[in-house]
């Protein structure tokens, strides 16, 4: 039987966020970096016409976007910037429940550019949806706060050094962070509901 695992770099990082979709507990993620990508905020969410709205705890007002973390090619050069995160393996069943929790994103293999030691078969990891990319975000777009401490808890909790190297390879969200409040909810079972 061939081994699959997907390739975290975000919220897919911490083990807690995975057994929320997949209904167990992952084995430990083992830390890798992706070769010939770099990691942006530059995948963007309609908050007003999503699965979920949220607004600000602080008044109330839904801002219009949601800006999370994405995958995109390297460019000559840019090798350093290639993403920290962790290999979480799966069944081929498990990564068709990923594939409903990452639905702005495709599914792509990338076996061949991790750099790790590791003995899967496959690879994967997601990608914006190019109806969901942003290389630069739209007027008041935000990031949510729950979902940016998770990313540094997951990172933090790969490594001593995991977390500055997010910070050194992607940074901080270029826009504002929120405190977010759920206001209408069709999220799909195992999907986030913090963010």
């Amino acid at each position: 039987m061939s081994r699959i695992a997907v390739f975290g770099y975000g919220s897919l990082v911490s083990p807690r966020s995975v057994a929320e979709t997949l209904g167990r507990e992952p084995e430990a993620p083992i830390p890798a970096r992706l070769q010939e990508w770099k990691r942006r905020w530059s995948l963007l969410r309609d908050n007003l016409r999503s699965e979920k709205t949220f607004a600000r705890q602080s008044d109330g007002e839904p801002p219009p976007f949601v800006l999370g973390l994405n995958l995109e090619r390297a460019g000559t050069g840019e090798d350093h910037l290639a993403p920290n995160g962790a290999l979480i393996e799966l069944s081929a069943g498990e990564l068709e429940r990923l594939d409903v929790r990452e639905l702005r994103y495709n599914r792509i293999a990338v076996t061949e550019h991790v750099s790790a030691r590791h003995s899967f078969d496959s690879v994967f990891t997601y990608t914006a949806r190019p109806e969901h990319f942003a290389p630069r975000p739209p007027d008041g777009t935000v990031a949510m706060a729950p979902y940016l401490r998770a990313i540094e808890a997951a990172h933090r909790e790969l490594g001593d050094d995991q977390w500055q190297l997010f910070l050194e390879t992607t940074g901080l969200p270029p826009v504002e962070v929120i405190e977010p409040v759920l206001v209408r909810d069709e999220i799909p079972p195992g999907n986030p509901r913090d963010w």
